[in-house]
């Protein structure tokens, strides 16, 4: 059986899946030629991560596919009702990568409290000439511990970023539609551990008592943060989008950081992704990265790995 991992796929994935007879396919196929690619080949999985899109027309056209995996948690790039109608697996690795993009944000906040995203810029432009001035321009930063932090969408990326707030020593509120109270377990290295119950609540009560707010929900067909609950916030506050593109209007953040109204924001997805709007990509106040929320060794091997074990458990059970 053919495995075709159109956006990649781990070492570990690959000799998991390899060990059991599969040939994995890494080659990079255009979207365009994606149906043609997978029907010459007779593939039997196609893996993508965001960057390919698995429709109606790919899975139509594409008799062969038993099993679309998604390395990684959204699969708003896969038509996954339709494709389990049509008798195809839909898999993905929703746990692999949550501690990755938890890190991410804190990257983004602990850089955009003290000001290193722009520092970054100027420095290697003026260092050498204006570093008295560049000290007194970055010279006002604040602190994370003892401020709140605000977490939309409290699933497992959710609840491994309240971990990392509360080692922090911040306030951590959250709001789900889904999850009324979770309980997050901080462990030491000595085997000591201690499990804190935190309930959720309103977004419109989350925005008006943190600090810093950051996304981790699905793709949405409305903005959760528009201009209405921006103006809701506090002023100074901030925000960190490692979720989705579109869960956030970016016109409104710029008018808001251009007003004051916002300190900064981090972005990892974009509105316009994979082209982001110039004006998002020029703001001094917006810490940038491109969609690298997942992009660790570390998770990447873990989403590898459980892909092939989920392929595996599929295709051949006789073997497990």
């Amino acid at each position: 059986m053919k495995v075709l991992a159109n956006d990649g796929i781990s070492r570990s994935g690959i000799e998991a899946l390899e060990k059991e007879g599969f040939e994995v396919i890494t080659t990079k196929v255009a979207q365009e030629q994606l149906i043609n690619f997978i029907n010459e080949h007779s593939i039997d999985v196609i893996l993508v991560r965001s960057a390919t899109q698995v429709r109606k027309d790919v899975i139509d056209a594409c008799p062969s596919v038993k099993v679309i995996g998604r390395g990684g948690v959204g699969m708003d790039n896969i038509d996954v009702a339709y494709a389990r109608e049509k008798g195809i697996e839909v898999i993905n690795t929703p746990a692999a990568s949550s501690s990755s993009v938890a890190e991410l944000v804190f990257a983004h906040l602990f850089g955009g409290v003290r000001f290193l995203h722009d520092a970054n810029r100027n420095m290697p432009l003026d260092g050498d000439s204006r570093f008295k001035d560049l000290k007194k321009n970055y010279a006002g930063g604040s602190e994370l511990r003892g401020k709140t932090i605000g977490i939309i969408g409290f699933g497992r990326i959710g609840r491994e970023v309240a971990k990392i707030a509360l080692g922090c020593g911040m306030k951590v509120i959250a709001s789900d539609s889904h999850v009324g109270e979770a309980d997050i377990t901080l462990k030491f290295y000595d085997g000591q551990e201690i499990t804190l119950k935190i309930k959720t609540e309103p977004v419109s009560e989350l925005i008006k008592h943190s600090d810093f707010i950051t996304l981790h929900v699905p793709a949405q067909k409305d903005y959760i943060i528009g201009r209405n609950e921006i103006e809701q916030m506090k002023n100074g506050a901030a925000i960190i989008n490692a979720a989705r593109g579109g869960v956030i209007d970016e016109v409104a953040l710029i008018d808001a950081l251009d007003s004051g109204k916002l300190s900064f924001a981090g972005l990892d997805t974009f509105e316009q992704e994979p082209t982001p709007a110039i004006k998002v990509l020029m703001n001094e106040k917006i810490s940038l990265s491109p969609h690298i929320g997942a992009a660790t060794d570390e998770a990447q091997d873990r989403i590898g790995t459980e892909l092939a074990e989920q392929i595996i458990a599929i295709l051949k059970p006789a073997t497990r």
